[in-house]
């Protein structure tokens, strides 16, 4: 699933793409990607006449603004941007296709078809599900190690869990949970209650110099992931932990062994992180 670094590198791209477009026809060929309104037709109405004014994100949401209404898009698996002639022919894994007047096409693809698309009037968005929900931005400058710890200090769950809560905090995804918790040598399976002062100081430090470095990257493509123009990011490229088990630690050379926390897949340096007794 795409996270912060992901979602952020498809706003960047596509902002250069569709802002100042206005919208012509909405074709909708799925409609269980439609969540607001239930109604597709209603949905394509909405959107027709309307132009992209800008790109915002919420976490790993992008929202993108128009004249009168914000569309809220979740790209969850395996969803896609990219913008086409209208004349090209139409991949079978789309589902969604913005007509523009210039005679270009921003198309939604989604192969496993799990992506979601919310229609709010402009302001709304912020104030009901899925954004209202959502915790504090790790890369916003108020972000700091006592942001972090009066969100997660309360609870007694394996701090890899607590930080994949986006009720508690925004766009740390598998890849950048496993690798901000081996930079701050903290293992997944601590309590998130029992970190010291210091050790929040180093989680929070680390979640937005990881979570930054990636977007400088372009974002990790572990699987199907590229931005609004199709290029691939390059963060994994550096990872340190995820994906690499069996291979030795960067750090102490140890081998990096897998585990499964909270049902999810998960990476550490046995000597880099010891288990807290």
């Amino acid at each position: 699933m795409p996270e912060l670094p992901e979602v952020e590198t498809v706003r960047r791209t596509l902002s250069g793409l569709i802002v100042g477009e206005k919208i012509k026809k909405v074709t909708v060929t799925l409609a269980r990607i439609i969540i607001k309104p239930e109604d597709i037709q209603e949905f394509e109405t909405m959107l027709e006449g309307q132009t992209f004014q800008a790109l915002h994100r919420r976490g790993k949401f992008l929202r993108l603004e128009l004249d009168d209404y914000t569309l809220v898009s979740h790209l969850r698996m395996e969803g896609r941007y990219g913008v086409v002639e209208a004349d090209e022919e139409v991949d079978k894994h789309t589902h969604v296709r913005f007509t523009f007047e210039s005679g270009k096409e921003l198309r939604y693809s989604d192969v496993r078809q799990f992506g979601t698309m919310h229609v709010f009037k402009k302001g709304e968005e912020l104030t009901e599900l899925p954004l209202k929900q959502l915790g504090p931005e790790p890369l916003d400058a108020d972000f700091n190690a006592s942001v972090l710890k009066d969100k997660v200090k309360r609870s007694q769950r394996a701090i890899k869990t607590v930080l994949l809560d986006q009720t508690k905090l925004v766009g740390l995804g598998n890849i950048y949970v496993d690798e901000t918790l081996y930079r701050s040598r903290i293992h997944p399976t601590t309590p998130a209650n029992s970190l010291t002062d210091k050790e929040y100081e180093e989680l929070a430090h680390h979640i937005k110099a990881t979570l930054q470095e990636a977007v400088d990257l372009g974002g990790s493509s572990i699987k199907s992931y590229v931005n609004g123009q199709g290029e691939m990011g390059m963060f994994q490229q550096t990872l340190a932990v995820y994906g690499r088990t069996g291979e030795p630690c960067h750090h102490c050379e140890a081998s990096i062994i897998r585990s499964v926390v909270g049902g999810r897949g998960t990476h550490t340096c046995p000597v880099c992180q010891p288990i807290r007794t």
